[in-house]
């Protein structure tokens, strides 16, 4: 008996493992900061950027997913405009790294797997970690001592996928993250060379075109909720 119970264990864990799509993707788009330096324009992509992405659907309205983003951001205040920003001609440059983790949430059912569920628009909320370069001390004038510093944001964004062909599809993405610090351009009040007097925190988005690729095999979700 014991044995026999073990065995309906074994084969319902491995009909849930089978049952399931997951997916996987790169996506390739552009970044742009928004903050004390440069334009004010919140979707400017100005630098290209990237991510790679997995996700696990749970149901046709919902998956979980996890995502690498590496994002260029810059600044020149050129751009912006305002004559204060532009006469201050302050510029700066930067890369975040990221790692996310969070919801995707279909409007739609979504099963690329179906004729009639290949398409829908959604949104996105993660909590996401991220590491990026500041300056840490003025050595001397015009040269600085840079470190690596680590925050956290909660990325959300908005979206539409549609299946392409066979088990591949497509996105359309664009995330916002407040970023909870207000040093991404590198201004500090605690560095009179490099404080641009700014009093809000900064904000970073990415928006880009996802090839996705599905596998596994349709679990009985996929019937509908």
């Amino acid at each position: 008996m014991k044995n026999c119970f073990l065995l309906i264990i074994l084969l319902s864990f491995s009909s849930l493992i089978t049952g399931q799509v997951y997916e996987v993707g790169v996506t390739l788009g552009g970044a742009n900061y928004i903050g004390d330096v440069g334009s004010t324009t919140y979707i400017n992509p100005n630098e290209v950027a990237g991510n790679v992405f997995f996700k696990y659907n749970y149901n046709p309205r919902i998956a979980l997913k996890a995502t690498y983003s590496y994002l260029p951001i810059s600044g020149n205040d050129l751009d912006a405009d305002t004559d204060f920003r532009q006469n201050r001609n302050f510029n700066f440059d930067n890369v975040i790294n990221e790692l996310a983790v969070g919801l995707e949430f279909n409007f739609y059912e979504y099963d690329v797997y179906s004729d009639d569920k290949s398409w829908t628009p959604y949104i996105t909320i993660e909590f996401a970690a991220f590491n990026y370069r500041t300056v840490q001390s003025e050595v001397q004038p015009g040269e600085f001592i840079y470190t690596n510093n680590t925050a956290f944001t909660a990325p959300i964004g908005v979206g539409f996928k549609s299946r392409l062909f066979g088990k591949f599809a497509f996105s359309l993405e664009s995330k916002i993250r407040y970023a909870f610090q207000d040093d991404l351009d590198y201004s500090t009040d605690q560095i009179p060379a490099v404080n641009v007097e700014g009093t809000s925190n900064d904000w970073f988005v990415f928006t880009g075109f996802s090839l996705i690729y599905t596998f596994g095999r349709p679990a009985c979700y996929t019937n509908g909720l």
